[in-house]
């Protein structure tokens, strides 16, 4: 059984209760780190633990908050990105609905470390009923004492606030999540300025993950040193992961990050497994953003090495045999996947979210979308599949924020893995109705 630091107490009862959480041991390492350690010491702390981000980017966590400006007169800031939008990931809903109080905690530990007095949580717009929830747990603290002013006496003070966006992907990226908390329209910001010189109202502002800020509370409670054991190199800790698809035990899983991509997926105490009577075919491991993996390149690395649930790992071999291990939505597809509609699905969802700022991601995408509607529905044409490469590559890397790359890299990576498959449809559209979605109850009424 893998060692567990978010969600050891997941199935307790009450556990999203201030009472229940803290006879946890909850709040200890907040007691901790106002009474005994200074902020200097909590971010020495959490660069030890090498902890990295667990919203995608996987840049490191004390990095990050060393880079952050202290100008006199300036306020600072820390913003909890809680706008959970990439397809395949539930993970910090999971967390902030079942343990509420460990994201309060680590934004009190964190915002302390920070010199922030003002902190916010911005929760993404289908999540609406979880304002509810944060918002409980924040009044029980601060009943308690841990939020408002002179906290445990020690003449530090904090307010944490909860806004909720209007559903829109693009306010996961940071500057167009400060963009939207300041009340305009959420698109991304050129950088530099970088956040953490000029953020939130101008102000230096830390923005980091759900995920991120609630492990600080085990990293001060088990120091650096020790949250640094767990893992492999630079992966280090736990790392929460959504896991859905064609499996037998989908849901939120902790994982030590010292374990194989097949251990996860055919373990009883994960996955438990492909669904019976069908084969592995396919793979994303970190959100409808990052490269697809086929089969041959799940288990082993094109090293022949094995395959392990660490950002190194699955990125091995770059983007040509390798991918990414993202915000951990670990999408499993079987033998009756098509990859071309999933493909299709994908392009159609970027094309939707994108804010139409950057003319090779408003137009490309379109582009994209609609080749792939195109393939999929029978009236695709052989040089469409190398269109959607070149559409891709003037997509990547040319955009202010990272959307245009996340719509790029599944569609050059599934026309590169899975080449066969886009001609197939090509070639016998009238075969792919009738074979590949022969479980389908209406091939038609599908694809509307």
């Amino acid at each position: 059984m893998g060692k567990k630091l978010l969600l050891e107490h997941e199935n307790v009862p009450g556990i999203d209760t201030y009472e229940v959480y803290r006879s946890k041991g909850g709040y200890c390492a907040a007691e901790k780190a106002l009474r005994k350690m200074s902020p200097d010491q909590i971010v020495e702390e959490v660069k030890v633990s090498g902890l990295r981000g667990r919203g995608g980017a996987g840049f490191p966590t004390g990095m990050k908050w060393s880079f952050l400006a202290k100008p006199e007169g300036k306020p600072r800031y820390l913003v909890v990105n809680a706008d959970e939008s990439e397809p395949g990931t539930f993970k910090d809903r999971y967390l902030m609905e079942k343990i509420p109080h460990i994201l309060v905690e680590g934004i009190l530990i964190s915002s302390f470390a920070l010199g922030a007095n003002t902190s916010y949580i911005y929760i993404r717009g289908e999540y609406k009923w979880l304002v509810d929830v944060m918002e409980k747990a924040i009044a029980e603290a601060k009943n308690a004492g841990w939020l408002g002013k002179n906290i445990l006496g020690t003449g530090y003070h904090l307010e944490i606030y909860v806004h909720y966006g209007a559903g829109a992907y693009i306010c996961g990226e940071e500057t167009a999540l400060l963009e939207s908390l300041e009340g305009k329209r959420g698109n991304p910001r050129i950088k530099p300025p970088f956040p953490a010189v000029a953020g939130l109202y101008g102000c230096p502002t830390v923005v980091n993950n759900v995920e991120s800020i609630a492990a600080v509370v085990p990293i001060i409670n088990m120091g650096g040193a020790e949250y640094a054991k767990i893992g492999i190199g630079k992966s280090t800790g736990t790392k929460l992961i959504s896991a859905c698809g064609h499996i037998n035990k989908p849901g939120v899983y902790e994982i030590e990050m010292n374990i194989s991509v097949e251990e996860f997926i055919n373990s009883d105490e994960y996955c438990g497994g492909i669904r019976k009577g069908h084969r592995l075919k396919a793979l994303v491991p970190g959100g409808s953003s990052v490269p697809i993996l086929p089969y041959e390149l799940i288990y082993k690395t094109a090293k022949g090495e094995t395959r392990m649930m660490t950002y190194e790992s699955l990125a091995d071999g770059g983007f040509a045999t390798g991918s990414m291990l993202g915000s951990g939505g670990f999408i499993v597809y079987d033998e009756t996947a098509c990859i071309v509609r999933n493909t299709w699905s994908f392009a159609r969802f970027y094309h939707h979210e994108s804010c139409g700022q950057c003319s090779p991601c408003r137009e490309g995408t379109g582009w994209m979308e609609k080749v792939l509607h195109r393939i999929e529905h029978g009236h695709g044409r052989m040089h469409d599949i190398d269109l959607l490469v070149d559409v891709a590559k003037k997509i990547e890397g040319n955009t202010i924020c990272p959307l245009g790359d996340a719509a790029a890299w599944p569609v050059a990576s599934a026309i590169r893995h899975f080449r066969e498959e886009f001609e197939y449809h090509v070639k016998y559209p009238e075969k792919v109705k009738n074979s590949i979605y022969a479980h389908e109850k209406d091939y038609k009424a599908v694809m509307v």
